[in-house]
């Protein structure tokens, strides 16, 4: 019998997640079925419970019930937990729901996999405070980086951020030990860089990351070694980074961070998770101030989809040839 899957927001018309689902089942050999559903923005939790009952197995969750979808999960993987949102819905015996939110995987991922970025080391800067910087905090610490910089146009949110991620690691160490999921499920490697790390799960987590301190200027430090600092973005000046990932939703309006010119280091790359069929503001940005890849967020819309597939069919999809596909505006007739 044919799964049946979906994704679920309001708006939906635009989204490119049944093209990518379709393309993933006919890579895979799967039979299953995956359409939209417009969300009724005051009964998002009936929608889930019709879907449901005419033999749904899950859900992908886009803006707005990101956070309904994780009051509603009946219980969450850690990213999740962590985020305070959940982007998608596996139904387990007895018709309960785990919420997961796969966001932050899709952006390391297309980072290491996709594009060959290392992550030890380097110096990382995430802009935003919201649930699309909430989702990456815990992937991101997983992948060995020297610090992170968290900063917003509000620097209490900024700050609020980083205590909860010191906060998210020292209270998860014990289950990252023991194998727990955050992001990627455990056995399912991948090389995240040189140094050996290869799993998010925490089967080869790097064994520094398990406790937290907070230095006399409120810094939050993971493992005692990766400070992970809030500021507003004001506080910047003087400041350089590696790598700056771009989680606000400024793009949508044609604008950008009110960022110091000289923040990204030279030979640093740029990130924005938000994609379109341009460059988008804050590509164009990073291109303006000798980024060496200014990239968009088409791959981590594909890999954060490619990550529910797992959740839901415990096949992984290989996404290079699905992003390549849309790219070219994926053309009818030709598949991935």
């Amino acid at each position: 019998m044919t799964d049946r899957y979906a994704v679920i927001g309001n708006p939906i018309g635009h989204s490119k997640s049944p093209l990518i689902h379709a393309a993933f089942a006919r890579q895979t050999g799967q039979d299953l079925d995956y359409g939209r559903i417009l969300g009724d923005r005051v009964d998002f939790a009936g929608d889930v419970r019709r879907f449901l009952a005419a033999g749904g197995r899950g859900l992908n969750v886009t803006v707005p019930f990101k956070e309904a979808a994780w009051a509603l999960a009946d219980e969450l993987s850690p990213a999740a937990a962590s985020a305070g949102a959940v982007n998608t819905l596996t139904v387990l015996e007895g018709g309960r729901l785990r919420g997961d939110n796969t966001d932050g995987v899709g952006v390391v991922r297309d980072l290491v996999v996709n594009h060959g970025f290392a992550f030890r080391g380097g110096r990382v800067l995430l802009l935003g405070a919201g649930g699309a910087a909430r989702g990456v905090l815990l992937p991101l610490l997983a992948t060995g980086l020297a610090s992170l910089t968290l900063a917003n146009r509000t620097a209490a949110k900024a700050r609020e951020l980083a205590s909860l991620a010191g906060r998210a690691m020292a209270t998860g160490g014990d289950k990252i030990g023991e194998g727990s999921e955050i992001g990627i499920q455990a056995g399912e490697g991948i090389p995240l860089d040189a140094g050996g790390l290869v799993d998010l799960a925490g089967r080869r987590f790097d064994p520094g990351v398990n406790a937290d301190a907070t230095a006399q200027d409120g810094t939050i430090l993971v493992a005692g070694t990766v400070p992970v600092n809030g500021v507003g973005l004001e506080d910047l000046a003087g400041q350089q980074f590696d790598l700056i990932i771009n989680a606000t939703a400024a793009g949508l309006d044609g604008a950008v961070p009110d960022l110091p010119a000289d923040c990204l280091a030279p030979g640093g790359w740029t990130y924005d998770m938000l994609y379109g069929d341009r460059p988008t503001p804050f590509c164009i940005w990073g291109q303006a101030r000798g980024a060496a890849r200014a990239l968009d967020g088409l791959g981590m819309l594909v890999e954060q989809a490619a990550e529910s597939f797992w959740l839901w069919r415990r096949v992984r999809p290989s996404t290079a040839p699905i992003i390549q596909w849309l790219r070219a505006g994926a053309p009818p007739g030709i598949r991935p």
